[in-house]
């Protein structure tokens, strides 16, 4: 995408997985609310399974993605929130299979103490740009 220019500044310490600083100088704008492992029929996925919850994490993102013509080569900035950040080398994992690793979007990740339903490992809302 010409209209969004991923840049790490050299007097910032090398990011391990994002990107410091993006910049869109064109485009619309998409925000998708924080997602949680639902599936389609608002069931949980993957009770006490940190992994499968991330999966359809993304999985739901993909298709929030998908409703308005965009996919993961769009996404500027994620934010992600765990119960437990010692799983961050897990949703790192499955994230890298969504996004692009060559200019990963910029990034935010957070230990919280609780989600808004008992049973969640994992939240992350997402920030696209469509040319």
């Amino acid at each position: 995408m010409s209209n969004v220019q991923f840049i790490n500044p050299p007097d910032i310490a090398k990011p391990n997985g994002y990107t410091h600083v993006v910049e869109v100088t064109s485009g619309k704008i998409i925000f998708i609310s924080g997602q949680v492992a639902l599936d389609r029929a608002g069931n949980m996925v993957g009770a006490g399974d940190f992994r499968a919850q991330s999966q359809q994490v993304f999985e739901n993102i993909r298709s929030s993605l998908a409703a308005v013509g965009a996919d993961f080569s769009h996404v500027i900035k994620l934010n992600l929130y765990m119960l437990d950040a010692d799983n961050l080398p897990i949703l790192r994992e499955v994230r890298d299979q969504f996004v692009n690793t060559d200019q990963p979007p910029a990034s935010t990740a957070l230990e919280v103490s609780r989600f808004f339903r008992e049973g969640f490992l994992v939240e992350v809302e997402a920030m696209a740009v469509i040319p």
